[in-house]
C-alpha cells in the first residue's frame, strides 16, 4: 500500500501582512513563477505516493482546484472545512474520509513550507513506513541553521530498533534558551507528521474524545461532490480548535522524531523570503530593473501583489534621505556591510543578517559611514509601491523641494 499525502492548505497567511485586510494566503503567492503549494505538489510525484489529499476551506477551493490542474494531477480528493478550527480537526477529519483505509500510513505536509533536496525526504518517509503501528507517531525534525525563535523544537533519545524518541518539546524559545536548545542537539518541529489512520483515530479517542466524535459526525454526514468533502458545518464547529501537537503531540507517549539535515522553511516572515531571494538573486536580476541614485542604487528583484523585493546598495560615506511612507510599510534585511539605522527617535547600527522593519509613517534613514557598500534587501509592502510614496525631511543631495 502507498503512501497517502495529506497537505493541509488553509492558512491564511497572516504573520507576512500585519495591520492590513489585503493579506494573501502564503502557499498561493507567486515569488516569480512559483508558489510553495506548486512546490509541495511536486514533491509528492513519487513512486511512493498514492493521489493526494488537501484540506483546505471553501475560500480555497478555486485556488486549489486551478493549482491541481496546473501541476497536471488528476486524481485527488479535497477537504473543505465549513470554519477554522486549526491543524487537529483538520487532520483528524482528512484521515476519517472513506477513501482512507483503517492501516493507512499518512504523510501530513503543510502547503505553505520549502524544502530542499525533498529526495533526502522521501527516502526517510519510505524508510520508517515500516515502524507506523496502530499508537505511534512519527514528526520530522530539522537541524537548526541557526538559534530561532521562530520555531518550536524537541529533543529526543535513541531506543530500540535505532529509533529516535521524542522526550521533550519546546515551544518556540527565546534566542538564548534556543542556543541552549540547539547544543543539546535539539532539532526544529518542521510540523509535518507520518503515521496510521488508525494510529490518528486511537490517539483522539484517548487524548481529544470531543473533537473525534464531531469530526465523525461531520465526515459521515459530509456531502461528496466532485472529489470534495463538504464537511458538515453544525457538527464540525462543535469541534475544539486546537493544534495537532497541543491536542495530541504534547499528551501522546509513542513520539518518534525522525532527524533530517535539509534546507527547510515555513517562510513565516519576510526575513525568510528575503533570504530566499538573496540566495536565487541572479535569477530574478534584469538589467532593465537597475535604478541609480547618488547614494548608490536599486534592482528591483520581484514585484508580486501588494509587495515590492529589491535590493538597496548604499555606497561609502553615502546615505538615503531621511523619509517616510504614507502607503506601505518595509522589512530590510542587511546582507553586508554594516548600516546606521534612523527609525523616528532612535538609531540602530546592524550586523549583517540582522533585520528591520519599518512601519507605515515611521520617519526612516539608512546612513553608511564605512568604507564598503552597504547591501539591503528590502520588502515594501502596501497600496502604493511607488518612488511617489516619499516625504523627505533631510536630503544630503539637495533634493528636497
Amino acid at each position: 500500500m502507498k503512501i497517502r499525502p495529506v497537505i493541509l492548505c488553509g492558512g491564511a497567511g497572516t504573520r507576512l501582512w500585519p495591520n492590513t485586510n489585503k493579506h494573501q494566503a502564503k502557499q498561493f503567492i507567486d515569488f516569480g513563477g512559483w508558489t510553495l503549494i506548486q512546490k509541495t505538489l511536486e514533491r509528492i510525484k513519487n513512486s511512493i505516493f498514492d493521489y493526494p489529499i488537501i484540506s483546505t476551506n471553501l475560500k480555497y477551493l478555486k485556488q486549489v482546484k486551478k493549482v491541481l490542474k496546473k501541476s497536471k494531477i488528476k486524481r485527488y480528493k479535497i477537504v473543505l472545512e465549513p470554519a477554522k478550527k486549526n491543524t487537529a480537526p483538520a487532520i483528524l477529519a482528512a484521515a476519517l474520509i472513506k477513501d482512507v483505509p483503517l492501516k493507512q500510513s499518512l504523510m501530513f505536509f503543510a502547503a505553505d513550507h520549502l524544502i530542499e533536496k525533498s529526495s533526502i525526504l522521501n527516502r526517510a518517509i519510505n524508510k520508517n513506513k515500516i515502524n507506523l503501528d496502530s499508537k505511534n507517531i512519527f514528526i520530522f525534525g530539522i537541524k537548526p541553521t541557526n538559534p530561532s525563535s521562530e520555531y518550536g523544537y524537541f529533543l529526543t533519545k535513541k531506543i530500540k530498533g535505532n529509533i529516535n524518541k521524542v522526550i521533550k518539546f519546546i515551544e518556540k524559545p527565546k534566542f538564548g534558551k534556543a542556543k541552549q536548545v540547539i547544543k543539546k542537539k535539539g532539532y526544529w518541529n518542521s510540523g509535518m507528521v507520518f503515521l496510521r489512520k488508525d494510529s490518528i483515530i486511537n490517539n483522539f479517542k484517548k487524548y481529544e474524545l470531543k473533537t473525534f466524535k464531531n469530526c465523525l459526525k461531520a465526515v459521515n454526514k459530509a456531502k461528496l461532490k466532485n472529489n470534495t468533502y463538504y464537511l458538515n458545518k453544525s457538527s464540525f464547529v462543535k469541534t475544539p480548535e486546537k493544534s495537532f501537537d497541543y491536542a495530541i503531540l504534547e499528551k501522546s507517549k509513542q513520539i518518534n522524531g525522525i532527524k533530517l539535515d535539509i534546507p527547510w522553511s515555513d517562510l513565516g516572515s519576510w526575513k525568510e523570503i528575503s533570504k530566499i531571494f538573496k540566495k536565487n538573486k541572479s535569477k530574478y536580476f534584469k538589467k532593465k530593473n537597475v535604478y541609480y541614485r547618488p547614494w548608490g542604487r536599486y534592482v528591483n528583484l520581484f514585484e508580486g501583489e501588494n509587495f515590492l523585493i529589491k535590493e538597496l546598495t548604499i555606497n561609502p560615506k553615502s546615505s538615503i534621505s531621511l523619509q517616510k511612507h504614507y502607503h506601505r510599510s518595509e522589512h530590510w534585511m542587511i546582507t553586508q556591510g554594516k548600516p546606521l539605522i534612523t527609525i523616528n527617535r532612535n538609531k540602530y547600527l546592524k550586523k549583517v543578517n540582522e533585520s528591520v522593519f519599518i512601519p507605515q509613517r515611521a520617519v526612516h534613514r539608512i546612513e553608511n559611514n564605512y568604507k564598503q557598500a552597504v547591501k539591503i534587501i528590502e520588502v515594501q509592502i502596501g497600496s502604493i509601491l511607488k518612488e511617489s510614496d516619499i516625504v523627505r525631511y533631510q536630503d544630503i543631495y539637495g533634493r528636497i523641494k
